[in-house]
Parts: C-alpha cells; sequence; structure tokens
C-alpha cells in the first residue's frame, strides 16, 4: 500500500479549501441583510401602499416638531431647602445649641416657552418658586440665567425672562374650542431628556376638583408628560399652544392634566405687567347643589352655586344677593358648580360690573354687581365645629338641642351615631340658623319648625366657625 506524504496532503487540504471558497463567492449567495430600494437597496418594503392620511399626519407632526421645537426651552433650577429635624426642630433652644438648620440645595428641571421676542417666558410656578438660581437652555443648546418676573400658585402659572433678543416665538390658540378626541401633542424636558415630543389626544375638558390647584379647569390628555414636562406646551395640530402641561397622576397612565392657555394669558400677562395676580370678588361663600338640596329647594337641576352666606358690606351683599339663592349664570355664561363661578369671578375683573342670575323661591332674578378686589377681601376663618358623636336619645333629625345664648338659632349639643343628622354630616356645636328656609331664633321655634316639616327632604341651614353651610336630610 501506498501512502501520501505530508506535501501531498498539503496539496490536497489547499484545494478543497479554494474550491469551497469559491462556491461561498458565487453570484447567487444571500446577502448578509435586505436594505430597501427607498435608500438603494434592492429589496421592496413590507408594506408598499401606505394610506396617504397617515402619511400626512406623520409629516404634520414632523412640521409642528420643526417648526415648534425652538420656540421650546428647558429650565433647571437651584433652590435651598431645610433639613427638617423632627425630634428637635420644635426645642426652642435648638439653634442656640447646634446653630442654624442646616440646609440642601436641590436642583430640579421642567419645560417652558416663549412668547416674546425679547425673552418673557411662560411656565408653571412649581417649576421656578423658591428657586435661588434658574437657567435657560434654548433649542441651539445655548444656556442663559433667568429671573423670575412673577408667580402665581393660585393657578400654577409663572413668568421668567432672559435677556436675549429676535428669539423664536410661539403662537397661542383657542383652547375654549377644544372636542374630545382631538390631537394633542406636548413639547418638553422629561427626566432631562431635551425637545421631547409626545403625540396623543384630548381626553376632556374643564377638570376641576382635582385638588391640585385653587382654580382649576384642566385639560385632561394621553399624551405622555412626565416629571420635566411641567410648563411646557401642549400643542393642536397647527402648532398653536392650547395648553401649559402641569400634572400628571402618577398613580396611572395616560393621566396628563394642562392649563388652558385662554385661562393662563390673563394671568401671565398680570404678571408681566405687575408682577402679580389681582382676581375679581364677589363676598359670598357658596357650596355644591347635591340632588338632596335641590329636591328641597324644588329645582330640577344640581347645576349651579347655592349661596350659604352672604358677607356684610360685599359687592354681593350691595347687590342684593341673599343667602339661599342659588347661582346659575354670570353675565349669561352657565355656572355648572362652585369652581366654575369661582374662576368666571376670578377672571371678570376688579371694578367690573356682571349679571348675576339666581333661583330664588323657584324664580329666576337677575341681579347687577360690581366686583371687588380679592385681596381687599376680609379674611374668614373657618373652624370646625366642636365635640364628638356618641350615642344618646335625640329627636327625628338625630339631633339634641340646646340654647345659643344668642338673638338666633339653636346649638347641636349632642348627635346621634347612625341618625338622619349624622349621616348628613352634623357635628356636635353646629348652631342651626333655619330649617326649609325659616329663621328660629331658640329652641320652641326648633321643635315647631322639625313638628310641622313633613317626611322627605328637609333644609337646614348651619354656622360652624365662621361657614355657614347648608344640609339635605332625609327623614321619616
Amino acid at each position: 500500500m501506498r501512502y501520501l506524504n505530508r506535501n501531498s496532503l498539503t496539496v490536497i487540504f489547499c484545494a478543497l479549501m479554494f474550491s469551497i471558497l469559491s462556491g461561498c463567492s458565487g453570484k447567487n449567495d444571500s446577502p448578509l441583510y435586505l436594505e430597501s430600494n427607498r435608500k438603494g437597496g434592492t429589496a421592496d418594503a413590507p408594506v408598499k401602499d401606505v394610506p396617504t392620511d397617515i402619511l400626512a399626519t406623520q409629516k404634520a407632526f414632523s412640521n409642528i416638531s420643526k417648526k415648534v421645537t425652538p420656540c421650546v426651552v428647558n429650565i433647571s433650577t437651584i433652590s435651598r431647602k431645610k433639613l427638617v429635624q423632627p425630634f428637635f426642630e420644635m426645642n426652642p433652644l435648638f439653634e442656640d445649641f447646634f446653630g442654624a438648620p442646616q440646609t440642601r440645595r436641590d436642583k430640579s428641571l421642567g419645560s417652558g416657552f416663549l412668547i416674546s421676542k425679547d425673552g418673557y417666558i411662560v411656565t408653571n410656578d412649581h417649576v421656578v418658586r423658591d428657586a435661588e438660581s434658574v437657567q435657560v437652555k434654548l433649542s441651539n443648546d445655548k444656556v442663559y440665567d433667568a429671573k423670575v418676573v412673577g408667580g402665581d400658585a393660585k393657578s400654577d402659572i409663572a413668568v421668567i425672562k432672559i435677556n436675549v433678543t429676535d428669539l423664536p416665538v410661539a403662537v397661542l390658540g383657542d383652547s375654549d374650542k377644544l372636542d374630545v378626541g382631538q390631537w394633542a401633542i406636548a413639547i418638553g424636558n422629561p427626566f432631562g431628556l431635551d425637545r421631547t415630543m409626545t403625540v396623543g389626544v384630548i381626553s376632556a375638558t374643564g377638570r376641576s376638583n382635582m385638588g391640585i390647584e385653587t382654580y382649576e379647569n384642566f385639560i385632561q390628555t394621553d399624551a405622555s408628560i412626565n416629571p420635566g414636562n411641567s410648563g411646557g406646551p401642549l400643542l393642536n395640530v397647527y402648532g398653536e399652544v392650547i395648553g401649559i402641561n402641569t400634572a400628571i397622576v402618577a398613580a396611572g397612565q395616560g393621566l396628563g392634566f394642562a392649563i388652558p392657555i385662554n385661562m393662563a394669558k390673563p394671568i401671565f400677562s398680570q404678571l408681566i405687567q405687575k408682577g402679580s395676580v389681582s382676581r375679581g370678588y364677589m363676598g359670598v361663600t357658596i357650596q355644591p347643589m347635591t340632588e338632596d338640596l335641590a329636591n328641597s329647594f324644588g329645582l330640577k337641576s344640581t347645576r349651579g352655586a347655592l349661596v350659604n352666606d352672604v358677607l356684610k358690606g360685599s359687592p354681593a351683599d350691595k347687590a342684593g344677593i341673599k343667602q339661599g339663592d342659588v347661582i346659575t349664570a354670570l353675565n349669561g355664561a352657565e355656572v355648572k358648580d362652585p369652581a366654575q363661578l369661582q374662576r368666571q369671578v376670578a377672571e371678570a375683573g376688579i371694578g367690573k360690573t356682571v349679571k348675576v342670575t339666581v333661583i330664588r323661591d323657584g324664580k329666576a332674578v337677575e341681579l347687577g354687581m360690581v366686583l371687588g378686589n380679592a385681596d381687599s377681601a376680609p379674611k374668614k376663618q373657618r373652624e370646625a365645629g366642636g365635640g364628638r358623636q356618641h350615642g344618646g336619645e335625640g329627636d327625628r333629625l338625630g339631633l339634641v338641642v340646646e340654647e345659643s345664648g344668642l338673638d338666633e338659632g339653636v346649638v347641636v349639643a349632642d348627635v346621634v351615631r347612625g341618625g338622619p343628622a349624622a349621616e348628613a354630616g352634623l357635628r356636635s356645636g353646629d348652631l342651626i340658623i333655619s330649617i326649609n328656609r325659616k329663621r328660629i331664633s331658640n329652641v320652641a321655634e326648633y321643635d315647631r319648625a322639625l313638628g310641622s316639616s313633613r317626611s322627605g327632604n328637609l333644609t337646614i341651614l348651619v354656622r360652624r366657625g365662621n361657614a355657614s353651610i347648608y344640609f339635605a336630610l332625609r327623614v321619616k
């Protein structure tokens, strides 16, 4: 048998490798990846016929980003906050032994948008509140120091300014014409990520009673809003600013809230002009109309604001508004609830004459009123009634009352647990002023009023501290 030597094996191996490599380089080999022919490759796009409306929408969003992003700024602040020492802080000798309280420097981020070529910027008040220093970064990455022109905590709106000219300016839209389902675009600085754009829809308008600010009329959107978006613009498909992104619900997704731009305009205009905000004032305390209260007042709707007290000498007092009136319209605009009336009066203007429509004894009455200045309104302290609820005998309302020692009303001495009064929210220490809108001065008048009342809804006016409150009780 003949054996191949080492040199022969080497030659054979090289020949085989050459043959294999030659086969791999053939023209029919598959490429490593496919590249679209829209970029010069040979492969067709997976979807050839994209609907024109989708392409148009995509183009519209891109155009909004290009046009509006230069108007959006990133805001960074540094503030100094006191470190809390719970155990020692209440001791008056703490500073004598340990010196001044320690503080820490906090950094925060937010957004804003330019409203003038000379550097006025609108943002949220909570973004710049208590800031020692404020810096603004423009879309061209230039950074400038800014000063706070003014802030309004009640609406969470602030204005800051940088000393730069010839700046791009945002265009303000009309937030009163928004419909649920319209596109909503947010641009801002979430988590420090510059010039982030998110898209969603208008989820709702007129959101109030959220417990976020004093004056609330929020636009709700599912466009993603995250920490750092605060103060940035909410836009429509025209690139117009329709709101100021303000708050999110941390426990939910797609729940963002923006201040309507029409509500914001008079506020930041005042901040620029004088550094503060003044609001109109009526001089009434009001409460919502519940279904039970509406029935007891003989009304078919729960819309409106129930006047539970009128301050003497106030614009409302001079105009003839009375306790028990239900305010249903201001200057012809319907009043849905107390929060809306509060906003309407605040925005109407100091010294302006307004027409107030009230329901009194089942009839509509129109009154003229000159609004005062809320800054000069007397401060009323609202104290809760004292005492505690416990078991005991009571009348058909579940109350034990006694003489007040005053010229009006009776004092609630006890509230029977589980009775109609307890369920409605009456407390020991409350002063009952009237029953079914009839004034009472003593226990005898209280007993007569209660004895003559029929089964069903009963309306009781209570004074608790300095506040007057109507209650609707269901009695048998």
